[in-house]
């Protein structure tokens, strides 16, 4: 995170307001140890969001949830296509350098990305999966031409996913599932 600094040192201010307002709450006056307590939960939470501990705990209940629903899609409900992959930073350094890695590597992809359009677009037309549209049948679905990239076809396929999604007015459930068998046609997944 951007704020770590800062997060980290209003921690510090308030675990120091914490250890002060206790000693003046056991010497004074018992009240303003409720005060203290407020400053050490408040001190708690920050130690607990700057140690990544709280990302990982959403992240977990997040993926229990996925799994729930993924059970319930096979029972008769709707799966909403593809899946990011997200680890959750450890800390803000970490992350900010493996975002600046994986710069590094998508320049690289995009490279490769290139060189196999040029040389393999043919072979991605040419090839015909057993189940689901052929790849023209694909680009034709989602609205594409036949020259298209992975970026492209990703973007045409979140947007026509939200014209026929079957929550939505318009929507029906035979055209959210065409929808999804052309975009695994045409993406390298």
């Amino acid at each position: 995170m951007q704020y770590d600094g800062l997060t980290k040192g209003i921690a510090v201010v308030f675990g120091g307001l914490t250890v002060v307002l206790t000693a003046v709450g056991l010497v004074i006056n018992p009240a303003v140890l409720f005060l203290a307590l407020m400053f050490g939960v408040s001190t708690y939470f920050m130690y607990y969001h700057l140690s990544g501990k709280m990302a990982a705990s959403l992240y977990e209940r997040v993926e229990r949830q996925a799994a729930q629903n993924t059970g319930n899609a096979r029972r008769g409900g709707f799966e909403a296509g593809p899946r990011e992959e997200w680890e959750p930073p450890r800390d803000g350094r970490r992350a900010r350098r493996s975002q600046a890695t994986q710069g590094g590597q998508r320049r690289g992809q995009g490279r490769q990305r290139q060189r196999r359009q040029q040389a393999g677009g043919r072979q991605r037309r040419q090839r015909v999966q057993s189940s689901g549209p052929s790849p023209a049948e694909a680009y034709k679905r989602l609205g594409l031409n036949p020259d298209a990239d992975q970026s492209t076809i990703k973007r045409a396929y979140r947007e026509k996913v939200k014209e026929v999604h079957p929550d939505t007015d318009s929507g029906s459930e035979r055209e959210f599932k065409q929808v999804q068998a052309a975009y695994e046609t045409l993406t390298d997944d």
